[in-house]
């Protein structure tokens, strides 16, 4: 039979202090799923440790998914993170692998370069000229390509691409293999933790970016993202956003809201494709770099 492993005194002080320190941030997120969930009547009542719903009632999700700005700004939330994510990690891959070439003429004067521009950002005014003068005001590849390579993410690819065994490169290129087929077929598949939390790291950015969005994005009501949506609610308190531009609810109904479970209701809205996205992405993280590679 198999031993059941004992945990010391130690382990056990350290087990507690963890549990008590994921509560702190588990409960809070409870509370505010459980506001969402309840009737407009029982939430103001509901203490901050409450994680069940009360008088369960989907009138803040009605709310949020009949709004004629949010949904299309969720829309919007959702293609530019998509969208954005897969250019980051196309180009971001991309410059790893030619940066960790051997032979790359002029190797280091553009990691000089690179490191210079992480250091020292120009700032907005520059971005926002060139943004204009390329007549992208409006459009969402303003957001998406204003941020399409970052270069601390950049670095960590290249440490992952430089620990791949030159012998494994060296059998592919006999065989023939081109650059496209070396990354995809060999890099990528060797280096998936690697990728997987940058993919991570970017769709995290992608899906939180207002400050952008709230410059570029203001052609029309309906071209802004979630993000900002939820700052004018939830930071700002601009109740007008959420319930006063809606001709699908009475007056009866908009006076009868709870205001801080329906921004318990967009809060969730907004963290819920992150939370979705996150388990996926860690599976990578427990496995070996090298995992169906040949050991030298």
């Amino acid at each position: 039979m198999r031993k059941t492993k004992r945990l010391s005194l130690s382990q056990m002080v350290l087990v507690l202090f963890l549990f008590f320190i994921t509560l702190t941030m588990l409960v809070p997120l409870l509370n505010i799923l459980a506001k969402s969930f309840s009737s407009p009547l029982e939430s103001p009542k509901m203490g901050g440790l409450t994680i069940f719903p009360k008088g369960f009632d989907l009138i803040n999700y009605t709310i949020v998914f009949n709004h004629p700005i949010l949904v299309p700004a969720l829309i919007n939330s959702l293609i530019i993170t998509l969208v954005g994510t897969i250019v980051n990690i196309i180009l971001t891959t991309t410059a790893a692998y030619v940066l960790t070439r051997e032979h790359l003429t002029l190797k280091r004067p553009i990691m000089v370069f690179l490191i210079i521009m992480m250091l020292f950002d120009p700032g907005l005014v520059p971005e926002y000229l060139v943004v204009q003068k390329l007549g992208l005001m409006g459009s969402k590849w303003s957001v998406i390509l204003v941020t399409a390579v970052n270069v601390y993410y950049l670095v960590i690819m290249m440490r992952y691409f430089e620990k791949v065994p030159i012998s494994i490169v060296e059998a592919a290129t006999i065989d023939g293999a081109n650059h496209i087929q070396m990354l995809t077929k060999i890099f990528y598949p060797l280096s998936k933790a690697g990728v997987a939390t940058i993919t991570m790291f970017y769709a995290v950015v992608r899906w939180n970016e207002y400050f952008r969005s709230g410059i570029y994005l203001t052609r029309k009501s309906t071209d802004t993202v979630l993000q900002v949506i939820l700052r004018q609610f939830v930071v700002l308190g601009d109740t007008v956003s959420i319930i006063g531009q809606q001709n699908v609810f009475d007056y009866n109904v908009a006076a009868r809201v709870d205001y801080n479970a329906l921004k318990g209701a967009t809060i969730i809205v907004a963290i819920l494709p992150i939370l979705v996205l996150y388990p996926f992405v860690l599976k990578f993280y427990a496995k070996d770099v090298f995992s169906g590679g040949i050991k030298e």
